[in-house]
Formats: C-alpha cells, structure tokens, sequence
C-alpha cells in the first residue's frame, strides 16, 4: 500500500526521517506511515526484531535496514547515519520506535532547523513534567547536567531521541571519536559536534507516553552510569572544562515550536 503524498516536499528536500527499531509491532506501522506523509525518505532500521515488525511493514514505501541479530540503539543509528551520508543527505530526523516521539511534531524541528541550520536541534520534553515519570525525569536532569558541562553549553534535554542531525553532525557521529553504545552513544554525539562548533538547540514538544507502546530500554540507574563515566573521560581530558560548566549553568534556551526564533527559557 502506497503512503499518502508528502506535503510540503520542499521543505523537506534532502532531508531523511530514520527510525531504529526493536520489536516495534504495536507502533511501527502507524509511525512509519504518519512519517511518509511528511517526508518520502524514511529510513527502518530493524534491529534484530523477533516480533511481527517486519511484517507491519510490508507494502510500506520505506528504506528497510536489516541487523541479523540484536545489537543495540547506538548501532542502528550508524547504520541510519551511514545510509543516509550514501544518499547525500542534508540531514537526518530520528524517532524512537516506540511511539514516545509523535512525528507531527517534526515539523517544528525542520523549521527551527532551516532558521538555524548549523545547529542540531533536539525535541524537549522535560518542560512537561506532569507527564514525565518521575524517575525518567531526574535521570535525565541529572544527565543533562553532565553533558552540558562537558558540551559548554546547557542542553535542555540530552536524552530525546527526537533530532534533527545535519550532515556535518552525521559524519562526527560516525567518526572514531564517537564510541558509546546504547544511550551514551546519542549523548557523546552533542559533546563531540560541541566540540566540532555544532551546538545544539532545543524545540519545546509535549512528552508523549502511549499506553500501547512496549516499556523504555532505558535504565535509568545503569545507562546514566555509563554516561557519567564516559562524559568524566571527557572531561579529565579537557582539564575539568572549568569554562564549560561555567557556561553550562546558563539557562537552556527552549524554541517555541510554532516560533522557532522564540525562546521559552
């Protein structure tokens, strides 16, 4: 079954939505198709499923990467990225697979994105704190505290994988300097494109948890103990970066999704 017209293909042009995915059959089918009505280029990754996710998307019009086996998050965005630079991509948007990130909300980091395009903008949902779990909540304010100081600028939400990646940031994150697995993959990424002059911006978007979609792979003891560990390595290597979490403790700035010049914090 074909997906319905994109609209706004202009706005669009060069870019590619990518979505790993890991035993996905209760959202992928619906995400992938609300995506290719954004955007023709959508980019699959299945990560090894042992579910029906192959089959919820047969007869979909998208680029579908297969991994033999299981081999994380972090992995299937390389094979994203590494696709996506074959296509001479100008960028790349990520979704999770799971129905947290609602792709109707990626126009509003396409648009903060073409305002700001020497940026990597990220989705931010930690202003919703009412419908954030608690627990999730201050992993990742904890989270951001450390990627921000490493970074030297503060980030309103390191941990969403809801991004728009410009091709600069694609080739960073494929680069021997990037060799984090799982979650510390996606945070190592904004501390090295800092590092390269990308910075990253914030989008406000509502934090979205379906009732359908399977629990996070994200434990939030462990895999911030592995960012921690990997963002101290940073920063022993840059003398404690005293400037950076100077700058750090600055205000995130959090663009208004129907303004993307306007700032809510």
């Amino acid at each position: 079954m074909d997906a319905p017209a994109p609209e706004d293909a202009d706005v669009w042009r060069g870019v590619w939505i990518a979505i790993p995915a890991y035993n996905e059959e209760r959202t992928i089918a619906s995400l992938a198709r609300t995506a290719l009505t954004l955007c023709p280029r959508v980019i699959v990754v299945d990560d090894g499923s042992t579910d029906a996710t192959l089959q919820q998307l047969q007869g979909l019009p998208v680029t579908l990467l297969r991994q033999a086996s299981n081999t994380g998050k972090a992995a299937a965005l390389r094979v994203a990225f590494a696709e996506a630079i074959r296509q001479r991509a100008s960028g790349v948007l990520t979704l999770d697979g799971d129905g947290q990130h609602d792709p109707n909300d990626a126009p509003a980091l396409l648009n903060a994105w073409r305002r700001h395009p020497h940026h990597l903008i990220v989705g931010s949902r930690l202003h919703d704190k009412a419908h954030f779990p608690p627990a999730r909540y201050r992993a990742n304010r904890f989270a951001c505290f450390w990627i921000s100081w490493a970074a030297g600028h503060p980030i309103a939400d390191s941990q969403s994988g809801f991004r728009l990646y410009p091709a600069a940031a694609l080739s960073i994150a494929l680069g021997e300097k990037v060799r984090g697995d799982r979650f510390t993959f996606e945070s190592e990424i904004l501390i090295e494109a800092a590092d390269h002059g990308i910075h990253t911006l914030a989008v406000a978007i509502p934090g979205r948890y379906p009732p359908n979609a399977r629990p996070s792979h994200f434990r939030p003891v462990v895999d911030i103990a592995k960012i921690v560990v990997m963002v101290a390595s940073r920063l022993l290597k840059k003398g404690l970066y005293p400037a950076g979490l100077w700058r750090s403790l600055q205000p995130a700035s959090v663009l208004s999704p129907s303004d993307p010049t306007a700032s809510n914090g």
